[in-house]
């Protein structure tokens, strides 16, 4: 998802107007659709077409996509919030889309994307439990398995939530300090 977002961003900043349009669409039927949907239609479609996916690939295609939209609208909007003089400055000086990009824009917006990137990933990770829909056995579904054996709701689900947030907090705290960190060598 990191790199169809990536790449979906870096069009949408790109110079030819065509790949930008062929990029909103992208991100607009992608946010549009509910992410369930889009695990149904890779699992179900992929059967349809020839090539059937088992139940994690399917979910890792679809999460992919999903998250590529996602991370693909938040960093561009990343990368446009870097000051326009900058990027101006970097053309005057010559540098072609790459070297301006690499060595001006990213540096930049990196520092800009670092929140809204760690929040949609909290989201993203929780978002998984729906991959259990399509028979692929992720952490809420392993739960509901183990619970059908014991039969003791609270202390499974309990635990569940508990890994969640495991998983979950750690990202939340590193993006905290992250953001003072790039925030004091922007100080300096």
């Amino acid at each position: 998802g990191s790199i169809i977002g990536l790449i979906v961003a870096l069009l949408r900043v790109g110079d030819s107007r065509v790949v930008r349009t062929l990029a909103v669409v992208y991100i607009r039927v992608i946010q549009g659709t509910p992410l369930l949907l889009q695990l149904f239609v890779v699992f179900f479609g992929s059967d349809m077409v020839g090539f059937g996916l088992d139940p994690f690939w399917a979910s890792v295609v679809a999460l992919g996509v999903n998250a590529g939209a996602f991370l693909g609208d938040i960093w561009r909007g990343s990368l446009q919030s870097v000051p326009r003089g900058q990027v101006e400055a970097a053309k005057a000086l010559g540098l072609s889309y790459f070297w301006r990009m690499r060595d001006v824009v990213l540096p930049q917006a990196i520092r800009i994307a670092t929140p809204p990137t760690v929040g949609f990933l909290v989201h993203h990770i929780k978002s998984t439990s729906l991959a259990a829909l399509i028979g692929c056995v992720e952490l809420t579904q392993a739960g509901h398995l183990v619970n059908s054996a014991v039969f003791r709701p609270f202390l499974i689900f309990g635990l569940v939530g508990a890994i969640y947030f495991v998983l979950c907090w750690p990202l939340s705290i590193a993006s905290q300090r992250l953001e003072v960190r790039l925030a004091r060598s922007t100080a300096r």
